[in-house]
């Protein structure tokens, strides 16, 4: 089993959602009143049978009019059309953007050959329009041209990889256990997205139930230091991968 960071940079993102990019080592957070600053990871998993990519970024375009995504999968050593699986923990813009791309006005699947595993009801409320969180277009997009495999609540996807209905950051935000080779991962979306919000306990106000994210992040901490996880930080700007280590009061993230 191999695993990737497939970095798209740090962003700040103010009440409007729109995430601008940032480079911490020339821009000051004061020119940008009322901002959070993230970092997005889409992570990518080869295994004996699967390249697995982990949510998708936010799907934004070099240069050269190409998905940032695509190219960082180039660099790891593959090509976007050899993905099989993409698991979503949820379809919030930063985490989806990049299921699409836009050639000659429209938008296609960016991974034709993969199978998309979604839980079915965040896939009926992204669908809504209502919230400015969820971008309605990706998914019509989806809907028309790609694979998706609907899921409900928790389970077993296929051997190896299970999903548990979260419920913490957003409404139906689902987490992932895999275990590969002898080795097991736990992709927590936005229930866990860095390392700090293990150390640093606290409940966002940008959950959906704050409260249940911070239990949660907790539960997931001690499993997975527990059963010796690698876990997979969506959000971090530093630690992206590492194992966890619990002494009863305190966690320590340690890097792979």
């Amino acid at each position: 089993m191999e695993i990737y960071t497939l970095s798209e940079g740090s962003y700040s993102v103010d009440s409007t959602k729109k995430f601008i990019p940032f480079n911490p080592e020339t821009d000051n957070r004061r020119d940008r009143p009322g901002s959070l600053f993230i970092h997005v990871n889409p992570f990518l998993i080869k295994t004996a049978d699967d390249l697995i990519l982990l949510d998708a970024g936010l799907g934004y375009k070099d240069t050269r009019d190409e998905l940032i995504l695509h190219q960082n999968i180039r660099n790891a050593g593959f090509e976007p059309e050899e993905v099989t699986l993409v698991l979503m923990s949820h379809l919030h813009y930063d985490h989806s953007g990049g299921l699409v791309v836009e050639r000659g006005g429209q938008l296609l699947p960016s991974f034709p050959q993969a199978r998309h595993v979604i839980q079915r009801q965040e896939f009926e409320f992204a669908l809504t329009g209502t919230s400015s969180s969820y971008h309605k277009e990706i998914f019509e997009a989806l809907q028309q041209s790609a694979t998706i495999d609907f899921v409900d609540g928790d389970g077993e996807y296929k051997q190896g990889i299970s999903y548990e209905l979260s419920a913490g950051h957003s409404k139906f935000h689902q987490v992932f256990w895999m275990e590969f080779e002898g080795k097991k991962v736990f992709f927590g979306g936005d229930e866990l997205p860095e390392p700090e919000q293990l150390i640093r306990k606290f409940v966002a106000k940008y959950d959906y139930d704050g409260h249940r994210s911070a239990d949660l992040r907790i539960q997931y901490g001690k499993k997975a230091a527990a059963e010796g996880d690698i876990c997979l930080f969506y959000h971090s700007r530093n630690i992206t991968a590492g194992t966890i280590s619990y002494n009863g009061e305190q966690f320590t993230v340690n890097t792979i």
